[in-house]
């Protein structure tokens, strides 16, 4: 009888081990899963999902690019897999991408992206013929615009200056600019030295979503690494949602600024819970869709797309559909 028991245990020993194995070299075979981001608050939880474990063994590689055409590019090369992008850029690259899919709605901008100006500019009228340094993307020229057309002005009355994000302070600084279209510790810095907020997204609720997008081959040939970011995802923003604190903590050492300067860039961020993004990617709740299609019209309008998208097709529930928390 004892030596049955011994072989029972040597033999329950002897699966756990080879489960074990089994686990690890299936974790190892795993092709990495690339995600090109940018320093924003609305893609930190990528990196606070990394910080508290989330993604396991489960290759999952965050990679920073300091301007939008740099993470564009990436994607079209197949450098990474997954971009993080604002809807506008979702449709450039889907001028060139057919397949390219919205697998994630992370945010809505709701006063996060800003024009920013010198004191001593009052209105947005006071930019009449004034230098504006902004993105080399559709989102500066976008968020511009609808600033302008505020106080029925147009692009054609300012002087635009490209300036990406890590240039934008010094170059406000040194009086190369007079205002500029801004986000994340970039705005919070030039805010907090006294520049001067004229105009931002709270005033256009919902035109500017942050997305996380991914080709439609992703979720069969990444099935594994696509649901434990999905999970992941989800289990950092409700961290951040039970440990507020520390969780700007952890975020606001990365980004390099105070927790204090953190938490305040949150104030215009709405992060999508999974039930919006379940109804925005399955389009029972249309209001994305619409955004999309008004915005493709937009960007057709003023030259920045080819073509009208039907933006229908580039939304996708699957992996949203999938998850358990």
């Amino acid at each position: 009888m004892r030596r049955f028991t011994l072989t029972v245990r040597l033999l329950v020993t002897a699966i756990a081990s080879l489960t074990f194995i089994l686990v690890s070299c299936s974790q190892q075979s795993l092709k990495p899963l690339r995600i090109a981001t940018n320093l924003w608050t609305g893609y930190e939880p990528l990196h606070l999902a990394r910080d508290l474990g989330y993604y396991g063994d489960t290759p999952i590689q965050i990679v920073e690019y300091a301007s939008n055409i740099e993470r564009v590019r990436a994607f079209r090369n197949r450098d990474v897999e997954i971009t993080s992008a604002s809807l506008n850029t979702v449709l450039e690259i889907a001028q060139t991408n057919p397949d390219a899919r919205v697998l994630l709605a992370v945010d809505f901008s709701d006063g996060a992206d800003a024009i920013v100006a010198k004191p001593e500019i009052k209105t947005l009228q006071d930019l009449k013929g004034r230098k504006i340094g902004l993105e080399s993307s559709t989102l500066g020229v976008f968020l511009l615009t609808r600033g302008l057309e505020q106080v029925g002005l147009s692009l054609a009355d300012v002087q635009t200056v490209s300036l990406e994000i890590p240039q934008q302070e010094e170059a406000f600084k040194q009086d190369r600019v007079d205002a500029v279209v801004t986000y994340g510790p970039a705005r919070s810095n030039l805010l907090a030295a006294g520049a001067k907020s004229l105009f931002d997204t709270s005033q256009i609720p919902a035109e500017i979503v942050d997305t996380l997008v991914g080709r439609e081959e992703l979720l069969t040939n990444y099935a594994t690494q696509m649901q434990v970011l999905g999970r992941a995802w989800f289990r950092a923003l409700d961290y951040m949602k039970k440990n507020p604190e520390d969780a700007a903590r952890r975020m606001a050492q990365r980004q390099g600024v105070t927790t204090e300067q953190f938490k305040k860039s949150l104030n215009g961020v709405r992060f999508l819970t999974l039930q919006e993004n379940q109804k925005l990617l399955g389009k029972t709740d249309n209001s994305l869709l619409n955004g999309a299609k008004r915005l493709s019209q937009f960007m057709v309008k003023n030259k920045l797309l080819q073509q009208k998208l039907e933006p229908t097709r580039l939304l996708d529930a699957r992996l949203v559909k999938n998850v358990q928390l």
